[in-house]
């Protein structure tokens, strides 16, 4: 059987697709590292962002409460080596650090009156040091006064009765705990306008993809299925249109939109683009390759022009309409150039989300939370539509349009 190749081909082959999926896979995850990352990010706070090395989960400062009050939440150092959790009191405390004359890696960081003063003094390095009792883990041990230290104030939460801790900054570490927030969101709704970008570009979006949709199914109807004079030179010098960059469109359009007034209106980002010779095309090469045997039959059962094609065309050519939506909603959605150009800056009525997410990037520049959770609002819905029309893309239609 070896021989044969048959069990050998059968194995390679199963090795050659998993190598395929594991590439894929690999590939898939690295491009969605920013995504989770981003997403991470509109749920931290603005310091958790900044965080080194970066963290996927969002983190904050933990509190307990005492006596009614919040309070920051440490892993403080104990004098017996050990740790624990206490909440802090009081930032800015003035202390002393004091040494175990003994063993002078033994430190304590105190208030000099905690300690009892012997009276006595020490030389340490040349220097005299005056000499106290501090009681160590039930043990009274003899420390010299080494020099001063600004600290904080810690205390047990759940016995705040109980002698309080003093450390430095250095010796203590925040405890911090999983925590989303969510209130990132509705803080960036409320910022410069932001909800009001959204419903306008929802608005151009919806009306822009309509528009597109609608004539370039008649559009492409027309080309597809009329016979008129001329057809195929109009069809080719419109579809020559596509070829000219928008750049070169941009003065003329503006100064048309200037003409008609339509310049800060919501109305000049919606009508210049209802028309697309991409869609037209799109709609026009499917529509050619229904089978006339259809028209035939549908005009024999009486149908009008409208009705063969709103009845039997447009529900044929599903995964056509899709992929034109998409690519119009991408398009109406992320619109950067125009709207910069037709619509002021400081007009917040009639901004789109694009702007807003611009704007939003240079006045949040200190708290990228928030620019986060503004660009994850804006790529929820492209998303979603992509996700929800992908298998349109790769869906096998017929060639002669008859589906089963």
């Amino acid at each position: 059987m070896s021989r044969s190749g048959k069990p050998v081909r059968g194995v390679r082959g199963h090795a050659a697709r998993a190598f395929v999926y594991l590439t894929l896979a690999v590939a898939g995850m690295v491009v969605l590292i920013p995504f989770i990352f981003a997403l991470s990010g509109s749920f931290k706070t603005a310091e958790d962002v900044f965080t080194y090395p970066p963290r996927l989960l969002p983190h904050v400062p933990a509190t307990a409460t005492v006596d009614g009050e919040d309070l920051p939440v440490f892993t403080v150092p104990l004098p017996d080596g050990s740790t624990a959790d206490l909440a802090r009191v009081e930032n800015g405390t003035s202390l002393r650090e004091f040494r175990s004359l003994e063993d002078p890696d033994l430190v304590l960081v105190a208030p000099r009156d905690q300690l009892t003063a012997t009276g006595t003094t020490v030389v340490v390095d040349g220097e005299e040091k005056d000499v106290y009792i501090a009681t160590i883990d039930g043990a009274q041990v003899e420390v010299y006064d080494n020099r001063s230290r600004i600290g904080g104030t810690y205390i047990d939460p759940a016995d705040p009765a109980a002698p309080p801790v003093f450390a430095v900054p250095a010796d203590v570490v925040a405890v911090e705990e999983v925590e989303f927030q969510r209130g990132n969101y509705s803080t960036v709704f409320n910022l410069n306008g932001f909800n009001r970008a959204l419903t306008n570009t929802v608005l151009v979006t919806i009306l822009v993809v309509v528009g597109q949709v609608v004539t370039s199914i008649l559009g492409g109807y027309a080309f597809a299925r009329l016979r008129f004079k001329g057809r195929e030179k109009l069809f080719l010098l419109y579809l020559g249109s596509i070829m000219i960059p928008f750049v070169v469109l941009i003065i003329p359009l503006y100064r048309l939109m200037v003409s008609i007034g339509w310049v800060n209106d919501l109305v000049s980002l919606v009508i210049p683009f209802v028309f697309t010779a991409y869609g037209t095309f799109l709609m026009r090469q499917f529509f050619v390759t229904i089978p006339k045997e259809l028209e035939e039959a549908a005009v024999l059962d009486g149908a009008s022009r409208w009705t063969i094609l709103w009845r039997v065309f447009v529900p044929l050519s599903v995964p056509a309409i899709a992929t034109l939506t998409t690519f119009a909603f991408l398009y109406a959605w992320n619109s950067f150039v125009w709207p910069l150009i037709v619509i002021d800056s400081g007009n917040q009525e009639n901004s789109v989300l694009a702007l807003t997410l611009a704007t939003l990037g240079g006045r949040a520049a200190d708290a990228p939370n928030l620019v986060l959770a503004g660009v994850m609002i804006a790529m929820i819905p492209p998303v979603t539509v992509f996700l929800l029309a992908q298998r349109y893309f790769v869906e096998n239609v017929a060639s002669s349009g008859i589906k089963g």
